[in-house]
């Protein structure tokens, strides 16, 4: 019995993180693959995301919906994610059910069938799901301005993908893309809960010990610097508010400046958690922008986005105003936040609550079986586990001068830009 994370290599490459928890009896298992939006070529964006779907479409030893079915009955859940560097699936179920999922995902690793006629039945739910999106203020203003932060890095695109791509991929696109990068050398295993780790691996050895590895299959783009000079776009849509974003470089998550600038977003925005599954939350109310915007009247709410990726990627502030408010003040306000945090030392006292809010959230978020098992992949995708176990000491180790140091350098006015979007009826 142990609460220690244990990590073994099958020949094939196969990566099997566990974690012992007997103190309820469930299992959350997780396999995430190094296959996102980020490896996509043009003309197939959103192929992963496609993809992902067909792993829900059946093999001939566990036909379409069948599984489903089963896990349901046994009182689990089931689900999965792609975002820009990965896709994951993920069980959730008694601990005495845990051979279901272990079986399943060994085999659609290999066997998914993607037959033909399902593969246009989702053909339809894909560009359904990209349709919709378009209706939504925020995809449509995110869109623009990651294709406004790259040039050629796949970070620009949507991981849903674009609409004459997904009109145009076609099965055979999508079963090679499946059969290139869905094996064990590009895969990860996190296992947590309630099990024996000697047993497990026994059993996943059995499962995975004659599945080939497929070798460095995987398109990796070049990386870029985003965002190299200020731009602002603007766009009108349905809609009764005006929403403002700006948008920042932000740096790897495997580099020391991605925590100090976790700290600046609190210090800005609020605390905001990386847990995908709950997790709690807390109160922006402290945040200098709440408190400048917000209580001031210029804004109705404000939040702050910064992701864990490869790459670097972008850092947003997203601000929501009622149609008859200035978005020049909102800006101007905004501007003069930031200028402090670039040119005046932060209070200790500030920092350590910013510091204190961002554990806590990451500590809600890694409460129950689930979150735990999702960090362990999640963390392994940008970096490797010990990620996770160094989250917390990097977080302390974040200083003053660090702060100063890093908003003059990522929150820079010259390399940042500024999404609008207005209300059509706006001024009728």
């Amino acid at each position: 019995m142990t609460n220690s994370i244990q990590k073994h290599i099958l020949d094939n490459g196969l990566t099997i993180l566990t974690k012992e928890i007997h103190y309820v009896p469930l299992v959350s298992h997780w396999i995430w693959y190094r296959i996102g939006s980020r490896n996509e070529i043009a003309g197939k964006t959103g192929i992963s995301h496609w993809v992902e779907h067909m792993q829900f479409k059946g093999t001939s030893k566990y036909p379409i919906n069948i599984l489903d079915q089963a896990i349901s009955r046994d009182g689990g859940f089931w689900n999965a994610l792609t975002s820009l560097d990965w896709t994951t699936y993920l069980v959730t179920l008694p601990a005495e059910k845990i051979d279901i999922a272990l079986d399943l995902e060994a085999d659609r690793m290999i066997n998914s069938l993607f037959d033909p006629k399902e593969t246009e039945l989702e053909r339809t739910v894909v560009i359904s799901e990209r349709e919709g999106n378009e209706n939504e203020p925020l995809f449509k203003l995110n869109e623009s301005i990651n294709q406004a932060a790259f040039q050629t890095h796949p970070y620009r695109n949507q991981v849903i993908g674009n609409l004459q791509d997904l009109k145009s991929i076609a099965r055979d696109d999508l079963y090679g893309h499946y059969r290139s990068n869905y094996s064990p050398d590009h895969a990860v295993i996190a296992l947590v809960g309630d099990f024996e780790t000697e047993r497990i691996i026994e059993r996943l050895n059995q499962l995975y010990c004659n599945v080939p590895f497929s070798g460095d299959t995987t398109f990796t783009p070049p990386v870029e610097e985003p965002v190299q000079t200020s731009q602002t776009i603007e766009m009108q849509g349905p809609g009764e508010a005006i929403y403002l974003q700006l948008t920042f470089p932000s740096p790897r998550a495997n580099e020391n400046d991605f925590f100090a600038l976790m700290v600046l977003d609190s210090l800005l925005t609020g605390p905001s958690s990386l847990a995908m599954f709950g997790g709690g939350s807390i109160s922006n109310k402290t945040s200098r922008l709440y408190q400048r915007l917000v209580e001031k009247d210029l804004a109705v709410s404000v939040s702050g986005s910064l992701q864990a990726t490869i790459d670097p990627y972008l850092y947003d502030i997203l601000v929501i105003l009622p149609t008859d408010k200035t978005i020049d003040a909102t800006i101007k306000a905004i501007d003069e936040e930031i200028l402090k945090l670039q040119n005046i030392p932060i209070d200790e006292e500030e920092i350590q609550r910013a510091i204190k809010q961002a554990k806590a959230l990451f500590a809600y978020g890694s409460e129950n079986i689930t979150n735990q098992a999702f960090w362990l992949g999640y963390a392994s995708m940008f970096a490797d586990y010990s990620w996770f176990d160094a989250y917390l000491p990097n977080l302390e180790q974040v200083h003053a001068k660090n702060l100063l140091r890093c908003a003059q350098r990522y929150l820079n006015s010259n390399r940042r830009l500024i999404g609008i979007y207005r209300s059509k009826n706006q001024g009728k």
